[in-house]
């Protein structure tokens, strides 16, 4: 067993639900980066013992869809929308002051460990551009003091 800081008992239910069916492995995945926020490397690593399958495939599937995150984030993970709407929009008038506000770039943690961002192509709601999801709830008609205002409320809930 590999030796580590993360506990893998975690994912005993889900490996022995899933790992002798065939074509779960996105279902795995997907319920190991629920369990961890992101998908550990140790973990990876008893997936293909427990399943039989190639730590290189694992990883190549991983890999190809980018809602498999490698790395922890921060309490609350900010996907900033650069699809065509939002830009038309003025999405970097907001990436700007989330970088501003957070002093993060694009990948980053902030390092109380809070906030997380990462820009992405579409979110999909380009009605309501420049538009962000954090977590699971979406923001959109998205200004600069609108912005502000999120992550302050945002950081005072955490405290």
């Amino acid at each position: 067993m590999v030796n580590s800081k993360v506990d893998l008992s975690l994912l005993s239910g889900v490996l022995d639900e899933y790992a002798k069916v065939k074509g779960s492995l996105i279902t795995i995945l997907q319920n190991t980066q629920e369990l961890y926020g992101y998908l550990p490397k140790e973990a990876i690593e008893l997936i293909s013992k427990e399943t039989g399958i190639a730590e290189s495939e694992i990883m190549g599937v991983a890999t190809f869809y980018t809602q498999f995150r490698f790395e922890p984030v921060g309490k609350y993970l900010i996907m900033l929308c650069q699809g065509t709407a939002c830009h038309v929009n003025s999405s970097e008038l907001i990436l700007q002051t989330i970088k501003d506000e957070l002093d993060i770039n694009d990948g980053e943690t902030t390092d109380d460990g809070l906030f997380s961002l990462k820009c992405v192509a579409c979110l999909g709601c380009c009605s309501l551009s420049p538009v962000m999801m954090i977590n699971e709830d979406t923001y959109g008609s998205l200004t600069p003091d609108k912005t502000k205002k999120i992550l302050k409320e945002l950081r005072e809930a955490a405290l």
